[in-house]
């Protein structure tokens, strides 16, 4: 690699970064500058800062972009009804594209010629990042130090930290057995007792919510009022896109809601088990749907549902910033015009359960004709006869054949 002059680090201030920040002067001699993203993952930044100018940097930025992860990214994720392999919400795949963009941004204005992530060769997040870097700056140098040095484990790191003076903990008490990724979407589990996918995750794990079957014995109502797709007010209150999510990983947490134990399918080619806590995405999927019950036209649902697993796929892959993921989100979008209303839901012991749906303006459901009774000839069930014989055509031609036979 050509000579580096500047590097802007994704720098969280833990052990990883803060030796790759060290590690990049020390085998680059470069200026770094370090980033650090708050996308809601409820950490004190600030020890961040200390930190990196204590070890030397000289331009440090911490940018909260709670509200532009959720309006720019989660939102239109969930305009999709987004799953990856029929279970998992993409917590941490959506969160990418938004660090990488913001990573950009920064390297263009103190003219950096060069970005850096503390992410494995072993994992998906190397691939999101540098995806999103090239895709937005084609000519930029990138280090992925975990693909370079010899530091392979924990071990290493902490004896490279205590020879260059690193501090190793910012925060006190016993450290987690996990490996965890935190934003306001999630937060995700891997590694420890994980790697055993026969092994049941330990009840301590889990941060967000409270188990199921220790949640209230009461059910908690709420309604979620639906604009183009997004929700705009949750119990007749107005809020924020970061704030909606907040609120609803706050009850869904408290009701036992949005726990996952998964074994996905790395891009990288392995197969890997994560725990995730996900309340207020969970709640936002059930409603969504139910809110495109009464307001989409079934081959616009249907179509939607046949492409959901490919732009899931996408995201998952690292194609946020991609061309074919651009035409989706349009046809999504687009899509989303009609979905305006209210959904009230129940959330019980761990269940996420609809029980009302509206729309003033986009319904599509008509009493008149759904009813059970008198219809006042809004629908003529003799035209149904018609119907099923022209469906059944060649069915009974092919079973004419095979009597024949």
């Amino acid at each position: 690699m050509s000579k580096i002059k500047k590097v802007v680090l994704a720098y969280s201030g833990g052990l990883d970064t803060s030796v790759i920040l060290q590690w990049l002067v020390e085998t680059y001699d470069c200026e770094v500058v370090t980033f650090t993203a708050d996308i809601g993952q409820g950490e004190e930044l600030e020890p961040a800062r200390a930190k990196a100018k204590k070890m030397g940097v000289k331009e440090i930025f911490i940018d909260d972009l709670k509200e532009e992860f959720v309006r720019d990214f989660v939102f239109p994720m969930f305009r999709a009804n987004t799953l990856y392999e029929g279970e998992y919400l993409l917590g941490t795949s959506i969160a990418r594209p938004l660090i990488a963009k913001r990573q950009i941004e920064i390297a263009n204005k103190v003219g950096a010629d060069t970005v850096a992530h503390g992410a494995t060769g072993k994992g998906n997040d190397q691939v999101r990042f540098e995806m999103g870097y090239y895709a937005l700056k084609p000519d930029v140098k990138v280090i992925a130090p975990w693909r370079e040095w010899d530091l392979t484990s924990r071990e290493k790191l902490m004896t490279y930290a205590a020879q260059h003076g690193i501090p190793v903990e910012m925060k006190r008490g016993k450290k987690s057995p996990y490996s965890m990724d935190a934003n306001l979407l999630h937060i995700s589990y891997e590694g420890g007792i994980l790697e055993d996918p026969w092994k049941e995750p330990e009840a301590s794990m889990w941060r967000w919510s409270v188990a199921p079957e220790k949640a209230p014995n009461k059910p908690t109502y709420l309604e979620l009022t639906y604009k183009q797709g997004d929700i705009t007010a949750v119990n007749g209150k107005a809020m924020s896109p970061a704030t909606v999510l907040a609120t609803l990983n706050k009850l869904g947490g408290a009701n036992g809601i949005g726990r996952a134990d998964i074994v996905e399918n790395r891009y990288v080619g392995m197969k890997s088990r994560g725990a995730y806590e996900t309340p207020g995405g969970t709640i936002m999927l059930k409603a969504h749907r139910a809110i495109e019950s009464i307001t989409l036209d079934r081959e616009v649902a249907h179509l939607k549902d046949d492409l959901m697993p490919r732009y899931a796929a996408l995201i998952y892959n690292g194609y946020w910033w991609s061309p074919e993921r651009k035409m989706l989100q349009a046809m999504i979008d687009a899509s989303q015009e009609t979905v305006n209303g209210t959904v009230r839901l129940k959330l019980y012991m761990g269940n996420v359960i609809v029980v009302g749906r509206k729309s003033d303006t986009d319904s599509l459901f008509d009493a008149t004709i759904a009813t059970f009774e008198e219809d006042q000839g809004a629908y003529n069930q003799k035209d149904a006869e018609g119907f099923i014989k022209l469906n059944a055509l060649r069915m009974r031609i092919a079973a004419k054949r095979r009597r024949k036979k």
